[in-house]
C-alpha cells in the first residue's frame, strides 16, 4: 500500500535553540506560523489529489511538541475530523527529544498521532555541543524509550558532515540508531544555509563542508546498514524547495536536487562493477526497468565510469523478472 504524507510546516516554533545549521524559515520555504484554518485547507487541497493508500497528516519544520500544548491541540484537533471519517489514518510529527514526556505522549496519544519523528542528528556528545543542539544522547534514549512504551512508530532523523564530526562519528551514530531500533530513519548531509551560524563558521575557514562525492559515499554506507538491519530509509537529503537550492539559500556543501538518487545510484554502481569482473568487450546489463535510471547515474555516469574502468562497451536493458538492486551482467560474443 502507498504510503502518503501531507505536509503542514510549523517553522522552527517551539524551539529555543539556535543550531549551528538551523534556518528553518528558509529550510522549510514558510515564514509565519501555520493556523487551524491552515490546517483545514491543506488537507482539503491534498486529499482532492489522493485517490487511495496510508495518509497521515504530518506536522513538519520546527519542534512540535514545544509549542504550548493548547496550540498542539488546536492545530491536531483539526485532523480528527479526517481521521473518524477515515479519510486520514493518523498525525505524524517531528520534534526533539528533550520535548517528550509523559504529558506530552499523553496528549499526543488523545489526538491519534501514530508516528513520532526525533531529531536526532548525532549521538557523539563532542558533536551535539558543537552543533549546539541542547540535548544529550542520553535524552535521545530516553525519549525513544517512552515513545516505544506508548506504541508510537518512531522515526529517527541523523546529519553528517556537521561540526566535529567525521565519517567514522557518523557510522558511529547510525549504529546507535540501529540498536534503537526506530521503524524508519532520514539522512540529511549538512547543507550551510544563510543567516546560520554556520554560515559565519564556513565565512570564516572554521568549518569545511563534505562534499558532493563525499556525503553519497558516507549516506551509501549508512543507507546499506539501516537496510541491513531492516530500518526503512525514507529520505536521503533535504527536501529542495525554492529557497533549498542553487542559487537560493545555499550557501555550500552538498546540495543536489535528486541527492538520494545519486545514493542509490551509488549502490548500483557497486553492484554492476561487482559482476563484471573478467568481462571484456560489449557487455548488456539487465535491470528492472524501473531501476534503469539509477543504474545509468545521473548524465550516465556509472556508465561511463564502467566503460572507463573496465575497458568494455556497455548497453543497458531491462528486465521486469528482476528485483530492485538485482543486476545481470552478460558478456556479448561477437562473430
Amino acid at each position: 500500500m502507498r504510503k502518503y504524507n501531507i505536509p503542514i510546516f510549523v517553522p522552527h516554533k517551539g524551539c529555543p535553540f539556535d543550531c549551528v545549521f538551523c534556518n528553518q524559515k528558509r529550510i522549510t520555504g514558510h515564514i509565519k506560523s501555520v493556523t487551524p484554518d491552515e490546517v483545514t485547507d491543506t488537507i482539503e487541497t491534498y486529499l482532492k489529489t489522493i485517490r487511495s493508500g496510508s495518509v497521515e497528516a504530518a506536522f513538519f519544520g520546527g519542534s512540535f511538541t514545544g509549542i504550548p500544548i493548547e496550540e498542539q491541540s488546536a492545530l491536531m484537533a483539526r485532523v480528527q475530523p479526517y481521521i473518524e471519517a477515515g479519510r486520514i489514518d493518523g498525525i505524524r510529527l517531528s520534534t526533539r527529544p528533550d520535548y517528550i514526556d509523559r504529558s506530552i505522549l499523553d496528549n499526543l496519544k488523545k489526538y491519534n498521532v501514530t508516528t513520532i519523528e526525533l531529531g536526532v542528528q548525532s549521538l557523539v556528545p563532542q558533536v551535539l555541543a558543537a552543533a549546539n543542539r541542547g540535548h544529550s544522547p542520553e535524552q535521545v534514549e530516553a525519549a525513544v524509550s517512552m515513545i516505544r512504551e506508548y506504541g508510537f512508530s518512531l522515526g529517527l532523523q541523523m546529519m553528517t558532515g556537521l561540526p566535529e564530526d567525521t565519517p567514522e562519528r557518523s557510522i558511529y551514530t547510525a549504529e546507535r540508531i540501529i540498536a534503537l531500533g526506530p521503524d524508519c530513519v532520514r539522512i540529511y548531509p549538512t547543507l550551510t544555509i544563510k543567516d546560520t551560524a554556520l554560515e559565519v563558521l564556513y565565512n570564516r575557514g572554521e568549518y569545511v563542508p563534505q562534499t558532493l562525492s563525499e556525503a553519497v559515499e558516507l549516506s551509501k554506507r549508512l543507507l546499506l546498514m539501516f537496510e541491513a538491519a531492516g530500518i526503512d530509509v525514507i529520505r536521503i537529503g533535504l527536501q529542495p524547495t525554492d529557497e533549498i537550492n542553487e542559487g537560493a539559500s545555499v550557501v555550500a556543501g552538498p546540495f543536489h536536487a535528486s541527492f538520494g538518487e545519486l545514493v542509490e545510484s551509488a549502490v548500483y554502481y557497486d553492484i554492476a562493477a561487482g559482476g563484471l569482473s573478467g568481462m571484456t568487450g560489449r557487455v548488456e546489463l539487465y535491470v528492472n526497468p524501473r531501476e534503469i535510471s539509477k543504474l545509468c547515474g545521473n548524465r550516465r555516469a556509472n556508465i561511463i565510469k564502467l566503460e572507463k574502468e573496465f575497458n568494455i562497451n556497455v548497453k543497458v536493458k531491462g528486465d521486469n523478472s528482476l528485483k530492485k538492486r538485482e543486476v545481470r551482467c552478460v558478456a556479448v560474443k561477437t562473430t
